[in-house]
């Protein structure tokens, strides 16, 4: 018993003085599909968009655009795209200086790539910049939550086969959506262009 202990207390130790290097390691390793019953969000009946995504399309006609798609479904999730990931990820965040909307409704303007913003502009700028690299738009998907304290927030669902990804300003880490703390809203439906679909509970 004591010849075993040894080498399982050094290991924990390594594991709590290296923690933050661990951690910060973990954001570099692709996903492994989940579940399959917790891969992908089920969407339910058709939901009207937010009236701030219909007056974001009319400003930025080209992200709203219909596109072609010769293939449809998940993404498959390699490497390069898995970089693009982080990358459009971490830099948007950074980018961005947090701003908080203070006048409601009639203070939400969605814009893409703003110096100072909040959520929307989040995850509007970084569908942009995986457009931009080609991502095709059926995958990338704005996603409507509800968080802890119950204010609605928006985040970027990138719907790859390992499954579905959540890239968020409120975060660091591109993480599953099952693993996300949030209740799911409406999302945009993927494959149908300016249409968007019920989540869950309600969704049903």
């Amino acid at each position: 018993m004591q010849r075993t202990l040894g080498p399982v207390i050094a290991a924990a130790m390594a594991i709590v003085i290296g923690g933050v290097q661990w951690a910060r390691a973990a954001l570099l390793v692709m996903p492994r599909a989940p579940q399959a019953d917790l891969a992908y969000i089920e969407l339910g009946r058709p939901a009207l968009p937010p009236l701030t995504y219909t007056i974001f399309c009319l400003r930025y006609q080209a992200e709203c655009r219909p596109r072609r798609s010769f293939r449809g479904g998940a993404i498959r999730l390699t490497e390069k795209r898995w970089a693009d990931l982080r990358e459009i990820n971490r830099s948007v965040n950074r980018a961005i200086g947090p701003a908080r909307n203070e006048l409601g409704l009639a203070g939400e303007v969605w814009t893409i790539n703003p110096a100072r913003g909040d959520c929307n502009d989040y995850a509007v700028s970084k569908r942009h910049e995986l457009l931009r690299r080609g991502w095709p738009s059926r995958v990338l998907l704005l996603s409507e939550v509800i968080v802890n304290s119950g204010e609605h927030h928006l985040v970027l669902l990138v719907r790859t086969r390992s499954g579905d990804l959540v890239l968020d300003n409120l975060t660091p880490q591109i993480r599953p959506w099952s693993r996300t703390p949030y209740r799911w809203v409406r999302m945009q439906s993927p494959g149908r262009d300016g249409l968007w679909a019920a989540v869950g509970q309600e969704g049903t």
